[in-house]
């Protein structure tokens, strides 16, 4: 089956499953303001709950690549299973909400199952794309981005919402998610036979094919800015807003990257997945190191600077995968993304704890041009792909 003959239907079942069930990522943080004032708790225990579901998907995403469930069973019954789970634990999260300590449990069994939602997704999205995977991805992440930075427009809502009603109504929503998946999609026609045992040498391609290794390495670079950027950008809007003002431009600013996801997808099909990666991975970390400027630039640079940084810090994403998917052997793919994954969240965890803590001490003008160290290597790993690029049609 060509993509041009894939049911319409496919994608926008993709892109809705997705943002619904990866909606579960920062449920908790949009109610901690609340929790903060009723129960006294730390302003740094938003940033320890992250860490917590971060470890959580780490954990998850290695057992996942270490056994090849995505690869050895059904990618719509793992993702349905994960998503239920993955639900269930954000209703234990509620119930046991005033336990700090049980919290933290909680966050860190949502991030295991959500292994089974993110990397499963995609690799479903790669059994029916043979081409054009980045664009696809592009709205694939792009749903993800979205999820993720809805936390910031909750919070906004807070007012007229209650916590109990978000935490419970995001549980549903990532519920329905799955359902509607496994429901809404068959098997593709051409997909991979599943495996029968672990795909070792498959897994080791990360390192030993040079595409596959070009790939996941400039994926690296760009995971240890991308998050670190999310997690720091209420304490840079805060240096200009406060309030439910500050939680929509963080919203504004997080969610920008769906333009940078989905227009690289439109780009890649006509540029190469290895340019849009590279271009956007560049501007990113340019916006790293314009920082002490920008920071004390008028409000309509701030802000434009802010746009720009949220629209290429999350827009080089897809194309990673879809290069990694692309060049992955066909039995591994699920694998082979999943590890990847692994990997590279706990180089955004290492980058989150860093960063969070220096700010403490360290201006964020001296601070965040750090970043761009990411992007920096990241580049650097990207070069034979780019090289590639010029000389392959894209597709």
């Amino acid at each position: 089956m060509t993509d041009a003959a894939v049911p319409r239907h496919v994608l926008p079942v993709l892109v809705l499953a997705q943002f619904a069930g990866t909606s579960l990522w920062f449920a908790v943080n949009a109610v901690m303001p609340d929790l903060q004032r009723e129960l006294g708790w730390a302003t740094n225990a938003v940033g320890t709950l992250t860490s917590a579901l971060q470890f959580g998907f780490i954990a998850g995403t290695l057992v996942f690549a270490l056994l090849a469930i995505a690869d050895r069973f059904s990618p719509r019954r793992v993702f349905l299973v994960c998503a239920l789970a993955g639900a269930l634990c954000t209703v234990g999260a509620w119930w046991m909400v005033r336990n700090y300590t049980a919290l933290l449990w909680w966050r860190v069994a949502t991030g295991f199952f959500l292994a089974g939602i993110y990397p499963v997704g995609m690799k479903i999205a790669a059994q029916w794309y043979s081409k054009g995977l980045g664009a696809a991805l592009g709205l694939l992440i792009g749903a993800l981005v979205l999820g993720s930075a809805s936390a910031h427009a909750l919070r906004a809502l807070g007012d007229a919402l209650p916590w109990p009603s978000l935490m419970l109504g995001v549980a549903l929503l990532a519920a329905l998610g799955g359902v509607l998946l496994y429901v809404g999609l068959d098997d593709p026609p051409h997909a991979v036979a599943r495996v029968a045992s672990l795909q070792w040498r498959a897994l080791g391609t990360l390192w030993t094919d040079r595409n596959v290794r070009s790939s996941v390495f400039g994926y690296f670079g760009h995971m240890w800015e991308l998050y670190t950027m999310w997690v720091m950008t209420p304490l840079i809007l805060a240096t200009r807003l406060q309030g439910t003002a500050l939680s929509w431009a963080a919203f504004w600013v997080l969610s920008s990257g769906v333009i940078g996801c989905v227009g690289g997808g439109w780009i890649a099909q006509r540029w190469g997945s290895a340019r849009v990666a590279g271009v956007q991975l560049a501007i990113s970390g340019l916006c790293c190191l314009v920082a002490p400027f920008a920071l004390n630039a008028p409000d309509a640079v701030f802000f434009a600077w802010l746009v720009i940084w949220g629209i290429t810090v999350s827009g080089d994403s897809p194309q990673f995968s879809a290069l990694t998917a692309r060049n992955a052997p066909p039995q591994a793919v699920g694998s082979v993304l999943t590890l990847t994954n692994s990997i590279g969240f706990a180089i955004s965890i290492a980058s989150i704890l860093l960063f969070v803590r220096l700010a403490e001490s360290v201006p964020l003008g001296a601070l965040l041009p750090w970043l761009a160290i990411g992007p920096v290597l990241g580049l650097w790993a990207l070069r034979l792909l780019w090289r590639e690029d010029g000389r392959t049609p894209p597709g």
